[in-house]
């Protein structure tokens, strides 16, 4: 939760006006057939790519691992990742936490497939990638011992967002291009003067190490690993599975700071006033789930909780197992209910959560959570 306030303050405070129109409802419906323009690469030519996958070991498909730490992960840096790797179908994708336990992605809670200590036991020999998110304490020693030793093991290190922080304190991009998110541009120059850090650039490639910038460069870093694994024809299909046209890196963060605007927003050690209420059940989709929690509980405004038929673990659409908050007429009430998440085209799930929060919180609201993501909406 620290990590999550803090985040949240530093980005609070770096935020833009930036000319966003946030689409209301009926524009979104209207929309229903399309894909976010976003990350249109036949507009944006790529500048960025991942290097070819080159089997190792008789695998037949590259091993990706998605790593969190128990104590506090961002759930949008870990969940679309592994949505995006898991729906592709091109590797073998395993969740790995740093220890056993829950892990929580502020706001919800997750139980991984395994611990670092055992993936390492049924695979000596290594990942073939490892994505990175941002987590609470970026310099947990039980994380950094095993980010430096599968990197030592050949393996491709993939931060996202505030992830890099992490990666940069094991010393691996010492001497090679990096980014992250916005927010920390001065921060990281200051931490890591060895890095050379980049700005205005939705991900960078350099070699065995590779980091994105905001939330929403999450998404079309995922699609450029498919493409570095399977080619560009099946990186297009699942862009188009998840609602983006295209992946490229192309990108100007300068556009999402410094907004005097969303001076009244909450105070960053304020406490939500409105509890809200996510429905879940088997089988929804990961990347949905991310992105509506993360959204609604950016706002400042609300806490959301995974709400249920029970108290049993969820196993949602590609393998991850939510635990829970609330039971569905239990003795815990929730102020709102949203309705059933929507598993089509899960990045629409942003789209429609700013919407609802336009028209339920208003549009400051909305703006703040959109340009914390870096994501200009629908078009």
């Amino acid at each position: 939760m620290q990590d999550f306030n803090r985040r949240t303050a530093l980005i609070s405070a770096a935020v833009t006006l930036g000319g966003l129109a946030l689409a209301g409802r009926a524009a979104i419906a209207g929309q229903a057939a399309k894909t976010s323009s976003l990350f249109d690469a036949s507009k944006n030519p790529n500048p960025e790519r991942i290097a070819p996958y080159k089997p190792r070991f008789g695998r037949s498909k590259p091993l990706v691992a998605i790593v969190g730490l128990n104590e506090g992960t961002i759930i949008s840096d870990f969940c679309i990742p592994f949505g995006v790797m898991a729906r592709s179908d091109v590797a073998d994708v395993v969740s790995v936490s740093v220890t056993s336990g829950p892990v929580k992605m502020q706001p919800l809670t997750f139980q991984l497939q395994t611990t670092v200590d055992e993936f390492d036991k049924n695979h000596p020999e290594g990942a073939d990638y490892i994505f990175v998110p941002a987590v609470e304490n970026d310099s947990d020693a039980g994380l950094l011992r095993w980010i430096k030793a599968q990197a030592g093991k050949g393996c491709t290190v993939i931060s996202i967002c505030y992830g890099a922080m992490a990666v940069a304190n094991t010393g691996l991009f010492d001497g090679h291009r990096a980014t992250s998110h916005y927010s920390n541009e001065e921060m990281r120059v200051r931490r890591f003067p060895n890095v050379k850090w980049q700005k205005n650039i939705r991900y960078v490639a350099d070699g065995k190490v590779v980091s994105s910038a905001g939330v929403s460069a999450s998404m079309p870093t995922s699609i450029a690993l498919v493409e570095a694994i399977a080619g560009p024809a099946k990186a297009a299909q699942v862009a188009r599975d998840v609602g983006i046209d295209g992946w490229s890196s192309k990108h100007d963060s300068d556009a999402f700071q410094s907004d005097p605007g969303n001076a009244d927003m909450p105070a960053r050690d304020a406490k939500p006033d409105v509890k809200l209420g996510i429905p879940v059940k088997t089988g929804d989709d990961e990347i949905a789930l991310a992105l509506t929690a993360e959204s609604y509980s950016r706002t400042g405004n609300t806490m959301a909780y995974a709400v249920a038929a029970s108290r049993a673990p969820l196993r949602l659409a590609h393998g991850l197992v939510l635990l829970p908050d609330l039971v569905a007429g239990g003795p815990t009430k929730v102020d709102r209910t949203l309705a059933p998440l929507e598993a089509h085209e899960a990045t629409r799930a942003l789209d429609i959560a700013l919407a609802d929060i336009t028209k339920t919180y208003g549009p400051k609201a909305a703006r703040h959570v959109a340009l914390f993501m870096e994501y200009p909406g629908p078009t």
